[in-house]
């Protein structure tokens, strides 16, 4: 945005008058003179005197400011033509006149603007503002429709992308000359659209992204700028900011000391990325999330009370149809659970609040496990300790993720979970979970279904139907 200018103004010494109209008649733009003269030391401040005869001088300096005196001080600190008009007032009348004066460079400093300091820190942090992607928080990283404003196809799980080459990167915004700089240890993570853009970019997990070397720099700048009532951030010289898909234009949704939100399309237009970035330090205030417990249901025919997310998964469908309307469920929609090649996808709810096992405790499901899927030949690059097949199997794990104390992406290490082997395939088979004997515990926040099994990248896919939290 055009940030709004300030003026200091100063009155002192008397002027120097080089022409005096006559006083019977009203005075006329020619008998408007000024003089004007850059401060030695900064160019950006301009000091203007009035040489005509006056007994009033009001200035507008073409940036929004104005003042009033025979000598006062002006400051441009944004590069530019500007239209200097000065007002004189006699015993006659008044009359104006102007000049055009010109400011060859902006000097960032002298910049007051609520926006730009958020961003670098402002004047007193000369060193800049170091920005960092929020990899802590779920939907960190995010993609929906080009059209859209909220990631509506994908939120990342905390810490989804550890290992990918982004979260070690560092983006530091100085007001100073407004330059940027991108420091990455090396390496980025960038989209299925620009690994020739970057030699040497290997493909990651098969799919869409690229883990790609580059150096990043401290040549770089960037402009702030708002149109038409947006307000958009631009890396110029060959930068860009957190997941490069191709833009390097950042449309800001959300900018404050702690929280930088931005969206911008990919390089055919076709979608829109999100990512959200904190000052390099900062630590998210814990949240406290009450207590208690919420019967939940889910059968996939009606709307029900449970929000489903993912993670990994690609193809998780909550209203597909029945692929075996048979005796245990003729139900006309169920859920399709389709495990690509990653080794640890899932489906979860994050309930908002921690789960009180005492008044809940058991959760029943529904689970198609078909028999054209592959359960024998086993992952070479499974985990050592998974057996690397396909299981026949439903897990069923509570976690401790977003509380107090919550444990983000660690939460596996102090999970409950129930597995239950599944022995025939090709039909519906019911099955209960029973947590009681977690009934101690008061952190547990997410509950998370994995079908399949883990450690392994062998895919399958399953369906499930009837989920419910009850006593």
């Amino acid at each position: 945005m055009v940030p709004v200018l300030l003026l200091f103004v100063f009155t002192a010494c008397e002027p120097q008058v080089t022409s005096a109209p006559d006083l019977a008649s009203a005075p006329q733009s020619d008998n408007v003179t000024f003089e004007y003269e850059p401060n030695a030391e900064n160019p950006n401040v301009i000091q203007f005197v009035n040489t005509s005869e006056s007994f009033k001088a009001l200035w507008d300096f073409g940036n929004g400011s104005t003042a009033e005196g025979d000598t006062v001080t002006g400051e441009f600190p944004q590069k530019g033509e500007y239209t200097v008009t000065l007002t004189i007032f006699t015993e006659s009348g008044q009359a104006k006149n102007s000049k055009s004066i010109t400011i060859e460079e902006t000097n960032a400093l002298m910049l007051d603007d609520p926006d730009l300091n958020m961003l670098t820190g402002g004047a007193d942090q000369i060193e800049g503002k170091t920005w960092v992607i929020d990899s802590t928080q779920i939907g960190h990283l995010g993609v929906g429709p080009a059209d859209g404003y909220e990631p509506g196809w994908w939120a990342a799980p905390a810490l989804d992308k550890q290992g990918k080459g982004i979260y070690d990167d560092e983006y530091t915004f100085k007001l100073d000359g407004f330059s940027y700089e991108q420091q990455t240890n090396d390496d980025i993570y960038v989209n299925v659209g620009y690994p020739d853009e970057f030699a040497g970019a290997v493909q990651e997990d098969g799919g869409d992204d690229y883990i790609a070397p580059f150096e990043g720099g401290s040549d770089f700048n960037f402009v702030l700028k708002e149109e038409e009532g947006k307000m958009f951030l631009e890396i110029t010289g060959g930068g860009h900011i957190g997941y490069y898909s191709g833009s390097r234009t950042y449309e800001i949704l959300a900018l404050s000391e702690n929280e930088l939100y931005l969206r911008n399309l990919n390089h055919d237009g076709a979608e829109a990325w999100y990512q959200r970035l904190i000052p390099k330090g900062y630590e998210h205030p814990p949240e406290i999330l009450p207590y208690e417990s919420e019967a939940l249901v889910d059968n996939f025919d009606e709307e029900g009370n449970v929000s489903w997310a993912t993670d990994q998964i690609t193809n998780f469908n909550e209203n597909y149809d029945n692929p075996a309307p048979l005796a245990a469920d003729t139900t006309n929609k169920v859920a399709k659970y389709a495990k690509g090649e990653g080794q640890f996808e899932n489906v979860y709810i994050d309930l908002g609040y921690e789960l009180n096992l005492n008044e809940r405790s058991t959760i029943r499901l529904k689970a198609y496990l078909p028999s054209y899927n592959d359960y024998e030949t086993v992952d070479p690059n499974a985990a050592d300790w998974a057996p690397g097949n396909l299981l026949k199997q439903v897990e069923v794990k509570l976690h401790n993720v977003n509380g107090e104390t919550g444990l983000g992406g660690n939460s596996w290490q102090t999970q409950a979970n129930i597995i239950k082997p599944v022995a025939e395939t090709g039909e519906w088979v019911e099955l209960e979970f029973d947590f009681s004997g977690f009934s101690d515990r008061e952190d547990f926040d997410r509950i998370i279904i994995q079908i399949g099994g883990e450690g392994h990248g062998m895919p399958g896919t399953f369906f499930i139907d009837d989920f419910e939290l009850v006593e």
